[in-house]
């Protein structure tokens, strides 16, 4: 997304110079979010969560390497080598390789039936496997985890889904919308266990059961363990690279090698507001893709991004403006139990974050919204404290 945005930009802007775009993917460049909820259900084909169109590549001259690895990048010589051999030189070089799933710590974890999800790939085996009536297990209960356990039960299988957080998404969003999570998804009829961990994955040749480290047996004719990615810095880091959690990158996404920029999943960006942060979600990934490439082109401001981020889970959308990795004190505007609020995440009195079901609006759309409001107040805040 990143990528392929960033791609696009450049030519909006103006660029007419040489312009190539690797992916090691077979696909072209896509839109994730579909895959634990539209796509996964069956609801939306693949061609519609394409970036842009192959004809849209051409139009515009972007020259396509798909199914392509880089294996290095020399940045004293300015080019990149690939996987068959063969070298590009660059002037300019965005590096947005996102996040590599987690390896799945768990014994039995190679069993067929056994998932996680990261790729269209990913989503369309898990979508192949899941029919109504069979039983799914679904490991950790992140933003991923939430929402595809949401969709599984949407098309008819029993889910039982499982974290060691005392709630769904507390890390994210504290107890008391997190409680608020798991009734929605309880009322659905999902069977929630949480303060558990995994033990061990059973079967022969197939999964056939999760047994959790308190003993409990969960049958299952599937497992899609959402437990989260790592950020794919391996290329960054050889090439000499400063990295910390990701691939430090200063407020014009500029890496600490000259002429090297990056974006998306991978950037542990400069803000100005949340200081060094790293944001694995589609908006971020959208808006620094765009802002990396006018950097790149010595134009734009800083990106000084507030960020916004959302999750489909059933018929509810989850709304969240700013960046809160912790708190002292939530308010609460309307009711969490009937699912119709907004929380304020605050700091030492400072405004840090909201979070909103039922109200608020779009922060992304246009036109006025409360949600849009708090995101200007988070700002003034923040100026008025430096």
């Amino acid at each position: 997304m990143a990528g392929a945005g960033a791609a696009l930009e450049l030519r909006r802007l103006g660029f007419d110079g040489r312009l190539t775009l690797i992916g090691a993917e077979p696909h072209l460049p896509y839109n994730r979010p579909p895959l634990s909820k539209a796509f996964l259900r069956g609801e939306e084909q693949f061609q519609e969560a394409l970036v842009a169109p192959h004809q849209e590549y051409e139009r515009t001259g972007i020259d396509l390497l798909l199914k392509s690895r880089v294996v290095d990048i020399d940045a004293k010589q300015s080019r990149v080598r690939l996987e068959d051999g063969g070298e590009l030189p660059y002037r300019q070089l965005l590096v947005a390789t996102g996040g590599r799933k987690r390896r799945l710590p768990f014994e039995g974890s190679d069993l067929d039936g056994v998932f996680d999800l990261r790729t269209v790939d990913d989503s369309e085996r898990i979508r192949n496997t899941a029919r109504a009536g069979r039983r799914a297990v679904v490991i950790g209960l992140g933003f991923i985890g939430c929402e595809v356990a949401a969709s599984l039960r949407m098309i008819g299988l029993e889910v039982s889904a499982l974290d060691q957080s005392a709630v769904p998404l507390a890390r994210v969003l504290g107890n008391e919308v997190g409680e608020a999570i798991a009734h929605l998804h309880q009322s659905r009829g999902v069977q929630l266990l949480m303060g558990e961990r995994v033990a061990r994955l059973e079967g022969v040749g197939r999964i056939e059961r999760v047994v959790t480290e308190s003993s409990r047996r969960l049958d299952c004719d599937l497992v899609v363990a959402g437990i989260g990615i790592e950020p794919d810095v391996d290329l960054l880091k050889a090439a000499g690279a400063a990295v910390s959690d990701g691939v430090d990158v200063d407020e014009r996404c500029q890496t600490s090698l000259p002429n090297v920029f990056a974006a998306g999943d991978i950037a542990n960006h400069l803000h100005p507001i949340f200081g060094r942060i790293r944001v694995e979600h589609w908006n971020n990934a959208d808006r620094q893709g765009r802002a990396a490439a006018a950097a790149m082109l010595g134009r734009g401001p800083a990106y000084d991004y507030i960020h916004t981020f959302w999750s489909d889970q059933f018929d509810q959308t989850l709304e969240y403006v700013g960046l809160a990795k912790q708190w002292d004190r939530i308010e609460v505007d309307g009711s969490l139990a009937n699912l119709d609020f907004i929380a304020r995440y605050r700091r030492d009195g400072r405004l840090l974050a909201a979070a909103a079901i039922g109200r608020g609006g779009d922060p992304e759309a246009e036109g006025e919204s409360e949600l849009k409001e708090i995101a200007r107040q988070i700002g003034r805040e923040a100026a008025l404290q430096r």
